[in-house]
């Protein structure tokens, strides 16, 4: 296993408290992934249309407001790096939570050998993807599925300084709590630290057990300056 500055940057997490925060909320704050030149440089290549394969406006679709933009392969190199470095860490997690669902576990121990699977079965396209907000844009809230097979966990890293780059933006899960109100949390991001959260929903303890309580996540509304987010999804989209 290759060892990188980026792996060693997420190997140094406490995951077990990461771990116990997802369970907690289903998501918890990373260390800081990304140094300020590195989420920099990713910021750059948001202008360089040969790296990605795909644009999406979000207001033309209804999504929220404002443009997110799928990496095509190879992605630069810290994106496939942490995807690497992050999935043993997230396994494990992903396990748990099945076996407490009573679900499968299509997840190979290998990252590699989970996307030849997702392959496989017609789910081919990169799903690393980075986001650009500016004044007044925002995310609605959803799920990022793309296929049958999923795994149920992401990050996103913040490439922006919210101190000094933007306002607002806080990025939110909603969690629809079983015969309850929702829950929101919101959190605002240091910039280059990641986010781990659930993809679609997450255990909760029940009166039968455990069941599943859904959870779809978005960003609030930036209300001045411009938020770049690197997103990681750890399956690929059919």
């Amino acid at each position: 296993m290759t060892t990188t500055p980026w792996r060693k940057r997420v190997d140094a997490g406490d995951w077990d408290a990461i771990a116990a925060d997802l369970d907690e909320c289903g998501g918890a704050l990373l260390p800081r992934l990304l140094t300020t030149a590195e989420a920099a440089r990713l910021r750059r290549v948001y202008a360089c249309d040969e790296r990605f394969r795909a644009t999406v406006d979000m207001q033309r679709h209804r999504y929220g407001s404002g443009q997110y933009r799928y990496f095509a392969a190879p992605a630069p190199g810290p994106v496939d790096h942490l995807k690497r470095a992050l999935y043993p860490h997230l396994l494990p997690i992903a396990r748990d939570w099945a076996a407490r669902l009573g679900r499968e576990t299509p997840w190979q121990d290998d990252f590699d050998e989970w996307l030849d699977h997702c392959h496989r079965a017609g789910q081919t396209k990169p799903t690393a993807l980075m986001l650009r907000y500016g004044p007044g844009d925002w995310n609605a809230l959803h799920r990022d599925l793309y296929g049958d097979l999923v795994f149920p966990l992401q990050v996103v890293i913040n490439l922006s300084d919210p101190t000094v780059d933007y306002t607002g933006g806080e990025f939110l899960l909603v969690e629809q709590r079983p015969r309850a109100q929702s829950r929101g949390t919101a959190t605002q991001l240091p910039q280059g630290h990641g986010y781990v959260f659930t993809t679609r929903d997450r255990p909760v303890r029940s009166t039968r057990g455990w069941s599943t309580a859904p959870v779809r996540h978005g960003v609030s509304a930036i209300r001045s300056g411009e938020r770049y987010t690197l997103g990681l999804i750890f399956h690929d989209a059919a």
